[in-house]
């Protein structure tokens, strides 16, 4: 199934009075600007609004497919979409809590930015009077002097002001301290949303809530200078089930980009939901209705072991970030690890990637045995239990038993020459032969 095809069967829950409602009872609205003034812009005519991401890596990732749904909630409810893809904010990256962010070159972003505004077209359709239009905030910042922009911009800034937003604060009070260049990033944020507004009549905001002193700054910056109220909404940010937040500064990122997170570990991170956790996580990340989820919710609390909603929720993630054929291959193969398919069946891709997420994985040659495949993959602790393994029966190759443990690898390889090996009912490695 196609993008498109998937952004057509995408609707807005109709019980709801209007799309503020919606995001309200989906749990996507942490901050905000004037709640009342928002929901009566919101179910009025067709707005423009827009979200920025800034190319400080190849990808985008979960915590920003937070921020393009609620996009897209918006556009299906007929507003405008402007995405924002930074290629002069992510020159210098928005401060984070603890250290300075590594600088990367013109080159890398440049690349960078080409990447993220494909992802972005992906979850946003550009069909139609709403069609989503991709700015760059490097167009009107590139030609800007230094003179010019502390004149014009920097002047609408008071220092007093700045030094009390959460992340400039955060890192005022540590070690590290802060840049100039990154102190300065909330006031390019704002100069974006004044040029959205005067280019495009943009009017709102969205961001995650960490932003939420970058978010004000566009609103401030506009009330100033054009003496207009505009908007801004904060989204919650999504944390892990230990309270961490999932995103790339944190080293656990689920990427949207398969070469950098296979859709085989996106399937298995969302199976893995807690059941604390998998209804906020419908309510967010999927289209399921109101009524939809409150079915998921019935069977968690009641037949929790069958896991129907984590089910559920990872087929939909999995399927809106990488198409329906994609996670399909990748159930089968999930079902064929543990001997409910055939693993022969398999393309080489899929399977692969489905190894590489084992814990336990090994390379070796072809004339390797069995009894020593066990071992180096650490199923076994010795060559004699893992002899002892086989001739107990426990021990099975691609699912099927292994009668001797002498066997050479070599001889049990499937497509892209690997195998499954495992012993007992779950305890599996992938063993790559070269």
């Amino acid at each position: 199934m196609s993008d498109s095809v998937i952004l057509q069967a995408q609707s807005n829950d109709a019980s709801f009075d209007d799309v503020w409602d919606e995001l309200v009872w989906r749990g996507l609205i942490h901050v905000s600007t004037d709640e009342a003034a928002l929901k009566e812009l919101l179910a009025g005519d067709p707005i423009t609004y827009y979200c920025g991401f800034d190319p400080t890596a190849p990808s985008l990732h979960l915590g920003n497919l937070v921020q393009l749904l609620t996009m897209r909630r918006l556009q299906l409810a007929g507003h405008r979409p402007l995405g924002l893809v930074g290629g002069s904010t992510g020159l210098i990256g928005d401060p984070r809590p603890t250290a300075e962010r590594t600088l990367n070159t013109k080159e890398t972003v440049a690349t960078w930015v080409g990447f993220l505004q494909g992802q972005v077209t992906r979850f946003l359709s550009a069909e139609g009077d709403n069609a989503v239009r991709l700015v760059n905030n490097l167009d009107w910042t590139a030609p800007l002097s230094a003179i010019d922009f502390l004149r014009e911009i920097g002047k609408h800034f008071r220092v007093g002001s700045m030094l009390k937003k959460d992340a400039v604060a955060a890192r005022l009070n540590s070690d590290e301290g802060i840049s100039y260049t990154e102190f300065s990033y909330q006031i390019l944020q704002g100069m974006d949303f004044l040029e959205l507004f005067r280019q495009y009549g943009c009017v709102l905001q969205t961001g995650g809530s960490d932003q939420w002193g970058n978010l004000t700054s566009g609103t401030d910056l506009i009330r100033k200078v054009e003496g207009t109220h505009v908007h801004a909404i904060g989204t919650p940010l999504i944390t892990n089930s230990d309270g961490t937040k999932f995103g790339k500064s944190e080293g656990n990122a689920v990427w949207l980009d398969p070469t950098l997170t296979s859709p085989y570990a996106m399937y298995q991170f969302w199976l893995n939901t807690d059941d604390a956790d998998v209804i906020d996580r419908l309510k967010v990340f999927t289209f399921l209705t109101r009524a939809e989820i409150e079915e998921y919710a019935g069977k968690v609390a009641s037949e929790p072991f069958k896991r129907e909603a984590q089910r559920r929720l990872a087929y939909e993630v999995t399927s809106l970030v990488h198409g329906v054929e994609v996670t399909e291959a990748v159930i089968a193969a999930a079902e064929a690890l543990f001997g409910q398919g055939d693993l022969a069946e398999l393309d080489s891709a899929t399977l692969e990637s489905a190894l590489r997420e084992l814990p336990n994985t090994t390379t070796t040659a072809p004339g390797a045995t069995i009894a020593q495949a066990l071992l180096d993959s650490g199923l076994s602790a010795s060559l004699s239990e893992a002899r002892r393994s086989v001739s107990q029966g426990g021990v099975y190759v691609n699912n099927r038993k292994v009668e001797d443990s002498e066997q050479p690898v070599g001889d049990a390889v499937l497509t892209g020459n690997m195998l499954v090996l495992r012993r007992g009912k779950k305890t599996l490695a992938g063993v790559f032969v070269e």
